[in-house]
């Protein structure tokens, strides 16, 4: 299977949010994943970096605008 991980970076660190990933798309506001079986869902992020070959997708904050 070709699926892929999802990373969210976090304080230089990488946190998991999603495994099985088969969707990611770029929209207005950040970043719609969607894993098997499941709804899509909006992460306020950006894609930083794909690693296709270790099946990685890091997404970095947006920045806050308060």
């Amino acid at each position: 299977m070709c699926q892929s991980a999802v990373y969210l970076l976090e304080g230089g660190e990488e946190k998991e949010l999603k495994r099985d990933v088969i969707m990611v798309e770029p929209v207005e506001g950040g970043v719609m994943i969607q894993g098997f079986f499941e709804s899509p869902s909006l992460v306020p992020a950006r894609i930083k970096k794909i690693d296709l070959l270790k099946h990685r997708i890091i997404l970095e904050p947006l920045a806050r605008t308060d």
